[in-house]
This record gives structure tokens, sequence and C-alpha cells, in this order.
């Protein structure tokens, strides 16, 4: 355990900086399975592209997630739904 005021303060922060990256995590986990699962329906997904690029973006710029891994997921999402044939990809 921290021993200084300061190792003891950083503790802290860290623990609430994990707590809240595990909350984005999970927001863009479920937004890009409810794609998923809604490009498999067949129903039209377009519209919820924007909305999970938006949040891969804003995470990616605030140090949740490498911005590398954001593009990757963008892209693999682009290429599910035209191996699917069921939405035009922008």
């Amino acid at each position: 355990m921290a021993h200084s005021k300061q190792a003891l303060k950083r503790h802290r922060q860290s623990l609430k900086r994990r707590a809240h990256n595990r909350v984005i995590k999970s927001e863009i986990k479920t937004a890009v399975r409810k794609y998923r699962e809604t490009v498999i329906k067949g129903e039209d997904a377009a519209k919820q592209l924007p909305k999970i690029d938006s949040r891969l973006d804003r995470a990616a710029k605030n140090g949740v997630i490498p911005q590398g891994r954001a593009n990757r997921i963008k892209g693999r999402l682009r290429k599910f739904a035209t191996a699917a044939g069921k939405t035009k990809t922008a």
C-alpha cells in the first residue's frame, strides 16, 4: 500500500479513472453488439454508425482506448455491414 500522501492521492485518482473508463468501454461494447444484432436481423443500421463513431473517437481522444483500436473497430463494423449487404457505408 502507498505510504506518502501523494501516493495515496494517486491511488484514489487511479481508482476513480479506472471506474470511469470501464463505464465508457462497456458502453462502446454494448453499442457495437447492438449494431451487429441490428445488421444480422436485416434492419437498417446506418443511423447507428455515426453515434458509434462519435463514442469511439471521444474515448480515443480522452485516452480511454488507443486511437488505432478505435479506427480498427470502426473499420471492422463497416466491413461487417458490407459483408452482410444490409447498409451503405459512408
